[in-house]
């Protein structure tokens, strides 16, 4: 079988790697031409590849289960993995990888290159081709290439296709974040920590974090309501460095004895939680031989750090799915359809409620306990009462569904109803950070030069 697969990111890399390590042939379509000769890559039309992410266990063990090699070389290109220590009966575990994006494709696209029977192909896929009633290839530059099996890996914005399926549902995420991208100096110790991923604090009107990476790098993040234009202005150079240097935690980080800045500040794009699956508005696989994957099947708040992981769940799961029907890619396409629907829209749905909670009580509101709890309320009454993390660990390492908080929902309300609150730390309040930085909005940026801000390191 040869594979078109549209969309060179880490889902379409690991597909094509995946598929020919079986015995396919895939060509991979992308208009980036990857890593300029001095080692710089924009990755333009890809807003999130320099912004942080949280590798979780799920990325780690379908590298472990298919490219284990691809891991090996992620860890001598500096990423670590992110280990839990032993704790009682509890036996250290490995609950995701310390890596930054950027580094993770470049030495996901090195494994693709190397791969025999997969090739890349830097062009612009303008539609499917179909012919007979299924989908047999990938109009590319105005050019045709064949294909039996067309994967749609274009990301959240690719309209690659759009025709051929039902409409998605989407909602916007309500917030917006900007962060940028740190080095810890030679000798330094790293800064606060309180999660796998690094550093994660809310403080009142916004949310704070750290997120560990590769080669003693960092990313440090600020989100916001994207409603909340004052700040807004956390985008300039000058309003960040003076949050940063407010806020408990992020000073730390950012002190110059510490870390050095090696990225411009990095504004994040418009953000919604979405789901589309396989089907057309009739049930049916509107043109066999077409699968979408990753992003183009659901996208998630950034700051769980879900986005990866589902994306990787897909792609493992589609290789697996045409392996167990030998061909059939329509009874496969179904049967992955199926289990999106199990294993990955309970994500997209838990994010539209907890983002509509996260977003009243940013606004001020109360715990609403005429309704049934949130996830994220769940959550943090595990504070009040460490039994409920029996329930909730396993629902935060996305080992069980979000439905399995319902076990903990009684004991969370019993919590709340009694008065207790989430504690608020120590730290500027929202209105404190808007003030601090209403002065900076003119003042000129420093920001580093593109040939500076972004190579490797």
């Amino acid at each position: 079988m040869h594979a078109a697969i549209v969309g060179a990111g880490p889902t379409g890399l690991f597909t094509a790697i995946a598929l020919a390590r079986r015995g396919h042939r895939a060509t991979v379509v992308d208009r980036d031409a990857g890593p300029a000769p001095d080692g710089s890559w924009d990755r333009r039309g890809v807003m999130q590849f320099h912004h942080p992410h949280g590798l979780r266990q799920q990325i780690v063990e379908a590298l472990e289960a298919e490219l284990p090699e691809v891991r090996d070389a992620l860890l001598a290109a500096g990423a670590a993995l992110t280990i839990v220590p032993a704790e009682g009966e509890h036996p250290s575990m490995v609950v995701g990888m310390q890596c930054r994006r950027s580094t993770f494709e470049r030495v996901l696209r090195a494994a693709a290159v190397a791969e025999p029977g997969v090739t890349l192909v830097r062009g612009h896929a303008d539609d499917v081709l179909r012919g007979r009633g299924r989908a047999g290839g990938v109009r590319v530059d105005g050019r045709e290439l064949d294909a039996d099996l067309v994967v749609n890996a274009t990301g959240r914005s690719g309209r690659f296709a759009d025709d051929l399926r039902a409409p998605g549902t989407a909602a916007d995420c309500g917030l917006a974040y900007v962060s940028r991208q740190y080095q810890l100096l030679p000798g330094a110790e790293r800064g606060p920590v309180n999660a796998p991923v690094g550093l994660m604090i809310r403080f009142r009107g916004y949310l704070a974090g750290v997120f560990l990476h590769d080669n003693r790098t960092v990313s440090v993040l600020i989100a916001r309501p994207s409603t909340d234009r004052a700040l807004a202005l956390l985008r300039t150079t000058a309003a960040f460095d003076a949050a940063v240097q407010a806020i408990p935690g992020l000073d730390a980080w950012t002190s110059p004895e510490r870390t050095r800045p090696i990225t411009p500040v990095l504004p994040g794009g418009h953000l919604h939680n979405t789901y589309r699956g396989q089907l057309d508005a009739d049930g049916r696989v509107a043109l066999p031989g077409l699968v979408h994957l990753g992003d183009a099947v659901c996208t998630t708040n950034p700051t769980a750090g879900r986005g990866m992981a589902t994306s990787l769940m897909q792609a493992h799961r589609i290789v697996l799915s045409l392996a167990g029907h030998r061909g059939d890619v329509e009874a496969a396409t179904r049967d992955f359809d199926a289990w999106c629907t199990e294993e990955i829209r309970p994500w997209f749905l838990d994010h539209l409620a907890v983002d509509a909670d996260e977003t009243r009580m940013w606004a001020g509101e109360d715990v609403d306990l005429s309704r049934p709890l949130g996830s994220g309320h769940i959550v943090a009454a595990a504070r009040a009462d460490p039994r409920l993390m029996r329930v909730v660990g396993p629902y935060l390492s996305m080992r069980a569904l979000p439905s399995s908080l319902a076990e903990a929902e009684p004991r969370a309300r019993e919590i709340y109803a009694g008065g207790w609150r989430p504690p608020i730390p120590d730290g500027p309040t929202r209105d404190d950070l808007a003030e601090l930085i209403a002065p900076l909005a003119s003042a000129p940026s420093r920001a580093l030069l593109p040939h500076q801000a972004l190579l490797p390191r």
